[in-house]
């Protein structure tokens, strides 16, 4: 597979949470063989580029809330598929798999979460809000062909409101919304734990690089992907 055919996935960045998102890149491309090209979106990058003016939200629960928006700008491909994640996320499989049966005519694809949040309180202190379609818009699969998805320019992402953006009220006709099993985006702590290991683990009111957030379901998986990302580390720099 050439690099140009290869699934462009971009994980949001924050600063507070690099392990996180260097143990999800890692995932990803373990169980791909390297066959994506991952890409974090640091927000002070695509303000540099003059992508994204908004003025800094200090009540955001993440650098990347609303930067999340600017992935099919990002991609910057006509046509195929271009996944957005949070980088609170584990991967246990290949990512490709994902893209299997999809529907051409859909704009996005979603896990359509319909919960009330167990915590009030997540991460590292940061108040858990509430709103429609919560926690839809963390895993991301975007039909770069739709006129819909087309539309998220920096332009519409730097002037819509959070909530035209969260609720996917860029895409005019629902039936375009596709629907995702639940483990491509298994929120752990808001659903019992299931028997067998879900497909896409996300730590959604903190994971195990967080100090109180040790014993959550999943947290061995992770320090195990973890101790395989720092063990690439060494080898890097030893060769």
């Amino acid at each position: 597979m050439s690099g140009s055919d290869k699934l462009k996935v971009f994980i949001g960045y924050d600063s507070r949470e690099d392990v996180a998102w260097q143990v999800a890149r890692h995932s990803l491309l373990r169980h791909s063989a390297n066959q994506l090209i991952v890409n974090p979106i640091r927000q002070q990058y695509v303000r540099d580029l003059g992508l994204y003016t908004r003025p800094v939200d200090a009540t955001a629960t993440t650098e990347f809330s609303l930067t999340r928006f600017l992935t099919p700008y990002l991609a910057a491909q006509e046509t195929g598929w271009t996944v957005f994640s949070d980088c609170d996320f584990l991967y246990t499989i290949d990512l490709r798999r994902v893209l299997e049966g999809l529907d051409p005519e859909k704009a996005v694809y979603v896990v359509q979460h319909e919960y009330e949040p167990t915590q009030s309180i997540k991460m590292d202190g940061k108040k858990q809000t509430v709103y429609p379609r919560k926690n839809w818009s963390s895993f991301m699969v975007l039909n770069c062909a739709h006129p819909d998805v087309r539309s998220l320019t920096p332009d519409l992402v730097n002037s819509a409101s959070p909530a035209f953006l969260h609720r996917f009220e860029w895409v005019k006709n629902d039936d375009h919304i596709g629907a995702l099993d639940l483990d491509w985006n298994f929120l752990e702590g808001e659903y019992a734990a299931p028997a067998t290991t879900p497909r896409v683990i996300h730590f959604t009111n903190g994971g195990p690089w967080f100090e109180e957030w040790q014993n959550v379901d999943f947290a061995d998986l992770w320090r195990q992907e973890e101790a395989l990302y720092l063990a690439s580390i060494e080898e890097r720099e030893a060769a």
